[in-house]
């Protein structure tokens, strides 16, 4: 018999977080985290991850599960958030899967093909060759396999390294995702969160302000001081990477603020276009116009999901 999964999926600062804790509430769920940069201990303010306190008592997982300089693959949080959500459904809760980070979410729910582990070695020499040149890694995957480069962004090396990794050591284009096994033994509804545009900016602004009023320029200034040295996967996203260039003297704090609203935005509309990407995908997820934190789009997930449960 299959047991039921529920994801949460939409762009940053739509609510997905406040909307999981009312549904989690209602239906005795615990919330699998599916944020990339919530994953890693000590970044919490620029990622809007839920306090403690604010947690209502209910299971969070694979928060704060990484040090800074480790790094997670989708196929790295597939295999955990599997083994996690069997365990909640073993205790008869439901697992809600929330987060923006859709290619994780694609790895647990589909599945990745085959592909070649680590390859330290060749990784150093292209992370030596990134070093001398940035931007020469994504340029190099754009040459060897250009749909690859497009999915990816030019800022993201860890992506970017690891498709040029498999590129170079199997000597093909990366593997289709028809070659992939995805999950079983789960019955999965999907919601989708999808605020009117202007209102979303509106947003994600008050949330850049929240934010750097709460204190993220200080918990970056607390990270350093801790012997991170800036260069780390976290400080790549947003906000950590303009609070870090406003310490080290290059922006004001007004335009690191600007910058971190504007490609949030950005990063946005990325998130959506990422979901909405195919047919195929869109299809498996019911879409709510509006945020998280509306009553009465809370409300019409409540009936979503209790029909879903109940079938």
């Amino acid at each position: 018999m299959e047991r039921p999964l529920v994801a949460i999926v939409g762009p940053t600062a739509s609510g997905k977080s406040e909307l999981a804790l009312k549904l989690a509430e209602v239906f005795s769920g615990e919330i699998v985290n599916c944020d990339a940069l919530q994953l890693y201990r000590g970044f919490d303010i620029g990622t809007a991850k839920t306090p403690i306190d604010a947690r209502r008592g209910i299971p969070h997982h694979l928060l704060d599960a990484l040090d800074p300089q480790m790094s997670f693959s989708a196929g790295d949080y597939a295999r955990a958030a599997k083994e996690i959500i069997s365990e909640i459904s073993s205790r008869g809760h439901l697992p809600l899967v929330v987060g923006g980070t859709g290619f994780y979410l694609r790895a647990l729910l589909e599945g990745l093909p085959a592909l070649p582990g680590r390859d330290d070695s060749l990784r150093q020499r292209l992370n030596q060759r990134e070093l001398r040149r940035p931007g020469t890694l994504h340029k190099l995957l754009g040459r060897l396999e250009p749909s690859a480069a497009a999915r990816i962004h030019r800022r993201d090396v860890q992506k970017t390294t690891r498709a040029l990794e498999i590129r170079l050591l199997t000597r093909a284009a990366l593997p289709a995702p028809a070659a992939a096994v995805p999950l079983s033994g789960f019955r999965i509804c999907q919601i989708g969160l999808a605020p009117e545009r202007s209102l979303l900016a509106d947003a994600i602004a008050a949330r850049t302000r929240q934010i750097f009023a709460a204190g993220l320029v200080e918990e970056v200034r607390g990270l350093l001081a801790q012997g991170l040295s800036g260069e780390e996967k976290p400080f790549e996203s947003l906000g950590y990477e303009q609070a870090l260039a406003h310490l080290r003297g290059q922006i004001s704090l007004e335009q690191a603020m600007e910058s971190t609203a504007l490609e949030t935005r950005q990063y946005a509309k990325r998130q959506l276009t990422w979901f909405r990407g195919t047919s195929k995908r869109d299809a498996r997820i019911t879409w709510f116009t509006g945020f998280g934190n509306d009553p009465a789009i809370a409300e019409a997930c409540f009936e979503a999901l209790g029909k879903f449960l109940s079938e």
